[in-house]
């Protein structure tokens, strides 16, 4: 007698949470965090959050209509790019973020735009004087964090793809070098993940510590501007804190951050050639000429003097949106993925960078 079997029903495969990655497809963005799950809370009171509901006709949770009040929230004019970091990762943190996919999708393009648009609130003559005060500080920083990460790396025993990730992330921009870098490498899925969770956590930590240093210390605008665009990893992270402190330490802050994120392109040529690598494709940071662009139109344009305003507030706007997305995505799952060994490499590499970069602005700038 022949037996029938009943297939079993596809296992769900879990949705990722990562953070934007400026120079990424959103194909890419889910092959690097395809490790990263999104911890959620379905026990004691959360559990309810997540029962379906159904009104006018539309199926719906609670935490979607959490999520949403949240976002509502990001678009006023009470909302700030710390608080929404803190409203996503509140959110991360217990019910868990519905809308992971979306987020994704949307942060990478929404912090393009974001950027694109504070250009339409700077003047191109302080930006090239920002960007002349900030080579320097960028050469020696870039290249002392890529050797410094090696020889740390080395001595934790991590392998060569995750400390040259981490060392990337930390001396450039964040995820969107570990983005860049990666298909240099042909980096694994873990070995991508682990640096993305490392300059995760430690972006979210500086958005919150740094502008009360800036005060504790007296930072003048310049100042902090620069030291947020050499210290913190993440464009948008670089941004938020600049933007907490003020206008000019955010004029400063962004013209020298993207001439700095313009290094991938030498890192990952380097890379290519170090790691022997032949036939890879090096992403460019194409926004980076919209930004500049925006700036130009504001300083040399006078028609457009009036759009200025209007842009600028629009662009703070997707930012502190942005910044809720990156939140949402920040689950405890993701935190403790990444092992002790990584976090040690990339917050060893991170004060150092910090606190070097820290005293030598205070006496020379």
């Amino acid at each position: 007698m022949s037996h029938l079997t009943t297939p079993a029903p596809p296992t769900p495969q879990p949705e990722h949470s990562a953070e934007p990655m400026l120079f990424a497809s959103p194909a890419e963005q889910d092959h690097a965090a395809a490790t990263l799950d999104e911890g959620v809370n379905t026990t004691g009171i959360f559990r309810h959050l997540h029962t379906p509901r159904v009104a006018f006709g539309q199926d719906f949770t609670l935490r979607q209509v959490v999520f949403g009040l949240f976002l509502v929230f990001c678009l006023t004019p009470w909302a700030s790019p710390p608080i929404a970091l803190a409203l996503g990762l509140v959110l991360a943190q217990t019910v868990g973020n519905p809308f992971t996919t979306h987020t994704k999708a949307f942060t990478h393009k929404l912090l393009q735009f974001s950027v694109i648009g504070l250009g339409f609130g700077m003047n191109a003559h302080a930006a090239v004087q920002a960007g002349k005060e900030g080579i320097l500080f960028t050469v020696v920083s870039i290249f002392g964090t890529l050797f410094l990460g090696y020889f740390v790396g080395k001595w934790l025993g991590l392998g060569k793809h995750v400390v040259h990730l981490i060392s990337c992330g930390t001396a450039i921009c964040g995820g969107s070098a570990i983005a860049a870098i990666g298909p240099v490498l042909r980096a694994k899925d873990e070995e991508m993940s682990v640096g993305l969770g490392t300059v995760f956590v430690l972006n979210a930590i500086a958005l919150f510590a740094f502008p009360p240093i800036g005060h504790a210390l007296h930072m003048s605008q310049n100042q902090f501007g620069l030291w947020c665009a050499i210290a913190i990893h993440d464009t948008s992270s670089v941004v938020g804190a600049a933007a907490a402190y003020g206008n000019q330490a955010l004029e400063v802050a962004t013209t020298v951050k993207l001439a700095r994120a313009l290094w991938i392109i030498p890192v990952a040529i380097g890379t290519a050639m170090i790691f022997k690598q032949k036939g890879v494709k090096i992403k460019i940071p194409y926004f980076i000429f919209g930004f500049i662009l925006a700036m130009l139109v504001n300083t040399f344009v006078p028609a457009a003097k009036p759009l200025g305003p209007v842009m600028v507030n629009l662009a703070k706007i997707g930012l502190t949106v942005t910044l809720f997305f990156i939140g949402a995505g920040l689950s405890a799952k993701v935190v403790k993925s990444v092992g002790i060994k990584p976090y040690v490499l990339g917050v060893l590499l991170w004060v150092v960078i910090s606190t070097a970069s820290l005293y030598v602005i205070l006496h020379a700038v």
